[in-house]
């Protein structure tokens, strides 16, 4: 396949095009770090979408911090859902086979124990404008396959984890104060809201499963993406303290309590599974001692390059 990755360079844009490439993929690289037009501008976004001619266009290109997009909701608004918009109809401009739109758990709300495991019949209820710009996201891709007949797939990711995560992420924020306290000979990481159940995906299973939707998905459906099992951000964190060289403990930090936090969430994903035939295939403890190891490097590789 001729695959064009909107957020290329980002987390998950790099696992995906070194996914797509070991697959024998054709990856064009779309990101405003290598030069690429910004999401927002739809004239260059449809000639560049046009010119590259894909036959599937993956769309991860987002402002993905929920804490960030309380700080400046209409940014956060513009890219999301402004920016679904451009590349929809770039993608109906050429022609493209079909387009995996990644979304977000988040647009689910907060739920009841009794609404677990969500399915994607679950209604849509965002309590923050990160949630909110990523479900009107989902209206411009319901549109695009009604209005316009576009294969396009809804791919709603729920927590991924993985190395080179940005530090404004739970594991990744805790995997680096644990190096760097390696390194300083300090004890405390600093941490919110642990109390929150997250059902956590390893990113190089969730990319798998991005590519087979690609391939298998049906045109206009929703799918989630996620293991089926939840665990508390505590929980999360102490595997990581486990894994530390020194003895560490959690001080918990104000600054880092959100507005509204969703108590739980957990997937049902057996519509990806029956559909594709994905399933994950590393383990938490697995992901979190590679998140840990990339951390110590990037740590490390910061601590020398001040010096």
């Amino acid at each position: 396949m001729r695959a064009l990755v909107t957020g290329a360079r980002g987390f998950v844009g790099t696992h995906l095009v070194a996914h797509l490439k070991e697959c024998g993929d054709d990856v064009i690289e779309m990101d405003r770090i290598i030069g690429s037009p910004s999401i927002e501008d739809a004239l260059a976004i449809k000639t560049h979408v046009v010119a590259a001619q894909p036959s599937v266009v993956y769309h991860l290109a987002a402002q993905s911090d929920v804490a960030a997009s309380w700080d400046d909701p209409l940014n956060t608004f513009q890219v999301n859902a402004v920016g679904t918009l451009n590349i929809m109809q770039a993608c109906v401009q050429a022609q493209v086979e079909c387009l995996v739109s990644v979304t977000s758990s988040d647009i689910y709300g907060i739920v009841q124990p009794e609404d677990l495991p969500l399915t994607e019949q679950a209604p849509l209820r965002p309590v923050n404008p990160y949630a909110a710009s990523k479900s009107a996201a989902e209206m411009v891709c319901v549109q695009g396959f009604l209005g316009h007949g576009l294969k396009v797939v809804r791919a709603r990711a729920f927590n991924h984890l993985g190395p080179g995560q940005s530090e404004h992420f739970l594991a990744a924020a805790l995997a680096a104060q644990i190096a760097r306290n390696e390194i300083r000979g300090q004890s405390k990481v600093s941490v919110g809201d642990l109390t929150a159940r997250r059902d956590f995906t390893d990113v190089r299973d969730v990319v798998r499963a991005y590519r087979l939707l690609a391939l298998h998905g049906k045109p206009g459906e929703a799918y989630n993406v996620c293991s089926g099992q939840d665990v508390t951000a505590s929980e999360l964190a102490n595997k990581l303290l486990k894994m530390a060289k020194t003895p560490m403990s959690v001080q918990q930090n104000e600054h880092l309590l959100r507005p509204v936090e969703v108590p739980v969430l957990r997937g049902d994903n057996s519509k990806l599974l029956a559909t594709t035939g994905w399933k994950p295939a590393i383990a938490l403890p697995e992901t979190l001692a590679d998140v840990l190891s990339d951390a110590r490097h990037r740590v490390r590789d910061q601590t020398h390059s001040s010096l």
